[in-house]
């Protein structure tokens, strides 16, 4: 689908309702969800390490190569490079969400962590569509992410 986690914004108007809370979400059963058991970075950042990596350890300015896969809080997968090219970028330069510049410090190469990433973090007001027009990303919607740390350097 190409919309990748990098932070574009779409030329519709923003719908300025509430933002979105992860601690007050309800998740498809099927993301196996529990917020209250993951790590609280912010009251819109939480991650969970899946997989500890023993490679080289993330920090700011530190190029990435990546996959992913991220779905909306009702189990819907909205986009994911998994089995395709890796994603690559620079930490904290603005190139992703920033739910993501944040919760993929402290990662090691190799690991995998499952971001759950509130609307302030994310695209906040602003739906995101692919290519054809089609809505993927609804307003103030918290997102799923698995990531997996394939280098940094």
């Amino acid at each position: 689908m190409a919309l990748s986690a990098t932070a574009c914004l779409s030329t519709s108007e923003p719908n300025l309702g509430t933002p979105s809370n992860p601690a007050t979400e309800t998740f498809a059963s099927s993301l196996g969800i529990n917020v209250s058991q993951m790590t609280k970075v912010s009251d819109d950042l939480y991650y969970q390490d899946l997989t500890v990596g023993t490679g080289t350890q993330v920090s700011p300015g530190k190029d990435l190569s990546v996959t992913y896969t991220g779905w909306l809080a009702n189990g819907s997968q909205f986009d994911s490079n998994v089995g395709k090219d890796a994603l690559t970028f620079t930490l904290q330069t603005g190139v992703v969400i920033t739910g993501w510049d944040v919760g993929i410090v402290g990662m090691r190469a190799g690991g995998k962590r499952r971001l759950v990433i509130g609307s302030n973090l994310a695209y906040g007001p602003y739906p995101q569509y692919d290519q054809l027009g089609r809505l993927v990303i609804p307003s103030n919607a918290t997102l799923v992410f698995d990531v997996t740390v394939l280098s940094t350097q």
